[in-house]
């Protein structure tokens, strides 16, 4: 069984920010895990500005104080629900990326929970982004939540449908095996999905293109290996399994629009072993263009025949 003992959350205090932490506050009480609420800022210490001339004397400028941004995390997960007992909140001075993922490390977070969009205005779509750069170097799972998640302090987090595309990959079959405990804990519905490279079978029956031999084939080829990858102990869970053909990201997106998906969990590591540090990968671009949380899972030696 998966379990998270302590989760991390970066905040800034924007909008997106504090949704995550409302996910993560959920998770945290779904597994009885610690928490730590965290803020980056770029300094604690006093700045002298210089003055326009050279005869002025200079301003120093004093930032917030660390004790003010504690208390202020504090005060940010108390409203987002989560037990003091259980919280820590944690304020750094630096540059964010590596200040957090030294946090994750020297913890350790089994999972790390972050908002994708802060109060740097980036777009989602834009590569380098805080939230993309934790979740590409991560040594753990990694829980991205994008502004469109409805996740208000005063409505608890509620996962009824759960999304997980596999591609038989070890970290697909690890998030395969959140998904369905997941789904035991929050008693959701999962569906289990592949997609297969080739044309895409949507779209009306008089625009559907007949599958070639080979296509049937791979189709007929994943149904029975997804089969074999939901374990015998998903019998008592409502689990779907979807084989579908055509491009994965498009699917991965049409099927999570299609179903209302509250969150898609999926391997951060292909089974061609292509990790999120190259552009362009399925997980990558789920990550950008869900509308729901996205669980990204590290591999494992697990495998399936």
């Amino acid at each position: 069984m998966v379990t998270f003992r302590q989760v991390l959350c970066p905040i800034d205090f924007s909008e997106p920010s504090k949704r995550a932490l409302a996910y993560a506050v959920a998770f945290a009480d779904w597994h009885k895990a610690r928490l730590t609420v965290m803020h980056v800022a770029p300094t604690f210490e006093p700045a002298l500005v210089p003055p326009v001339r050279y005869d002025e004397p200079g301003d120093v400028v004093f930032p917030v104080q660390r004790e003010e941004v504690l208390d202020a995390l504090r005060r940010a997960a108390k409203a987002a629900g989560a037990s003091p007992s259980r919280v820590e909140a944690v304020a750094e001075a630096g540059d964010p990326v590596p200040m957090i993922l030294d946090q994750a490390v020297s913890w350790p977070a089994d999972l790390v929970v972050i908002g994708t969009q802060g109060r740097s205005g980036l777009d989602r779509a834009l590569l380098g982004s805080v939230a993309e750069r934790v979740m590409q170097k991560a040594p753990c799972a990694v829980l991205t939540v994008p502004p469109a998640a409805h996740a208000a302090s005063a409505s608890p987090v509620a996962i009824r449908r759960i999304l997980c595309p596999v591609d038989f990959s070890p970290s697909s079959l690890v998030a395969l095996g959140f998904a369905l405990d997941m789904a035991r804990q929050v008693h959701a519905a999962v569906t289990v999905l592949h997609v297969v490279d080739g044309p895409a079978e949507s779209g009306p029956p008089a625009h559907t293109q007949p599958v070639a031999p080979e296509s049937a084939s791979l189709l007929a080829d994943g149904r029975a290996r997804l089969q074999a990858a939901v374990p015998a102990e998903a019998a008592g869970l409502q689990v779907a399994q979807v084989v579908v053909a055509g491009h994965a990201t498009r699917e991965i997106l049409r099927h999570a629009a299609e179903e209302d998906s509250d969150i898609i969990l999926m391997g951060a590591q292909g089974r061609e072993g292509i990790g999120l540090t190259l552009l362009g990968s399925t997980t990558e671009r789920v990550v950008r263009d869900a509308a729901c949380p996205v669980l990204t899972a590290r591999g494992v030696a697990v495998s399936l025949a």
